[in-house]
């Protein structure tokens, strides 16, 4: 039987999808143990600075910094002081393990977590890395000879691995809001419970301006028949650009009632738990609400994401059966309507879709997280 965690260093950064599963497992660890202390690690510019303390725990920094590939002056000058950071953090990755002594440390993500959790390998404090991604980023190609355990969203991540005998397929945590009502009841508190299928697209918080064209001819489409109801997130900058086109287009959304165009999707537990597609990018948070959902998808890989993660993500749900995959420089509004309607007006290939997906989702994640990390030992 495994001690519970009393002391624990998460160490993340970069991008929500680092650091929100490793807030939810900060959750958990309270919940086992509301006296247990935990530590954020990350770096001094990274998101997880704003989003950390806004979650209530203690965030230390280490001076890291991540390497570009150019030789512009500007890209040089930053690649010497990343230099300069990669021979300073080890030092104060130490410094902060000797003053929390932390049971265990665990990295999920971002090149800020490299210093935390091969200083604490070395000074033999159990060590973990948790991989949302489909296939390994390279912090955690870097971090597999030292870590004790990795930790994976499916079974099929561990082919990518040099030591599979150390790799654990746990799931990434999704937030417990997105289960607390039924597919029904969602749907019935979106006033979309007429019998007609729901589309919800979003590309993220800020949205895609190459996308936005797309999305605007695809509305368009729908505003002819609406066949379905569709909630689309535009992002901060894409909303008034999509107004913009439809109203260029001559669509007024006020007589589509079944058509919504939000800046944000505020409550998107419940507009998610609704849906019966979603057209989105393949971030790894995104790929695990939609697996311990087991809502098909219709992705759009974002081409800007380094080392090309998203391809590789939305291919890992197209080749279990969930999802179907566009490339953005093949996309259009017309090509996304069809794909949709594809799948929407197929019965059966949209329910062999959802058990596809169902049959990849870990509801339990984050106690899966935690019931590895606890069992390690030195």
């Amino acid at each position: 039987m495994s001690e519970p965690l009393h002391r624990v260093i998460f160490t993340c950064g970069g991008t929500a999808g680092h650091v929100n599963p490793a807030i939810a497992l900060a959750q958990l660890t309270l919940e086992k143990d509301p006296q247990a202390q935990i530590l954020f690690v990350g770096a001094e510019r990274g998101l997880e600075k704003d989003l950390v303390p806004k979650a209530g725990y203690a965030f230390k920094t280490v001076h890291i910094s991540s390497f570009h590939r150019s030789f512009r002056p500007a890209e040089l000058r930053h690649n010497l002081i990343s230099v300069g950071n990669l021979l300073r953090a080890p030092g104060e990755a130490r410094a902060i393990l000797r003053s929390f002594r932390p049971d265990a440390v665990v990295g999920t993500g971002g090149y800020a977590s490299y210093p935390l959790v091969k200083a604490a390998a070395r000074m033999k404090i159990p060590t973990a890395v948790h991989e949302s991604n489909a296939v390994p980023g390279l912090t955690t190609q870097m971090l597999e000879t030292y870590a004790d355990r990795i930790m994976v969203g499916f079974e099929s991540c561990r082919k990518h691995y040099r030591r599979p005998e150390k790799v654990v397929v746990t799931g990434t945590p999704v937030r417990g809001d997105f289960f607390s009502m039924t597919k029904a009841k969602a749907k019935e508190a979106l006033g979309v419970d007429d019998g007609r299928p729901l589309i919800v697209s979003f590309w993220g918080s800020l949205g895609a301006a190459g996308m936005d064209r797309q999305m605007a001819d695809f509305l368009a489409l729908e505003a002819a028949k609406q066949p379905f109801h569709h909630i689309h997130g535009a992002g901060k900058q894409g909303y008034p650009r999509v107004l913009e086109l439809l109203r260029d287009k001559g669509v007024d959304l006020g007589s589509c009632p079944a058509l919504q165009l939000r800046e944000y999707i505020y409550d998107m537990a419940v507009v998610m738990r609704a849906a019966d597609l979603v057209i989105c990018r393949a971030g790894a948070s995104t790929i695990s609400e939609l697996t311990a959902l087991g809502t098909p998808a219709l992705m759009v890989p974002s081409p800007y994401v380094t080392n090309n993660h998203q391809e590789k993500n939305a291919r890992a749900l197209e080749e279990a059966g969930g999802a179907a995959v566009l490339l953005e420089p093949a996309c259009s509004g017309q090509a996304l309507f069809q794909a949709a309607c594809g799948i929407l007006h197929d019965g059966a290939r949209l329910r062999a879709m959802e058990e596809a997906m169902a049959s990849l989702g870990i509801r339990d994640a984050a106690e899966r997280i935690y019931r590895t990390v606890a069992a390690i030992e030195k």
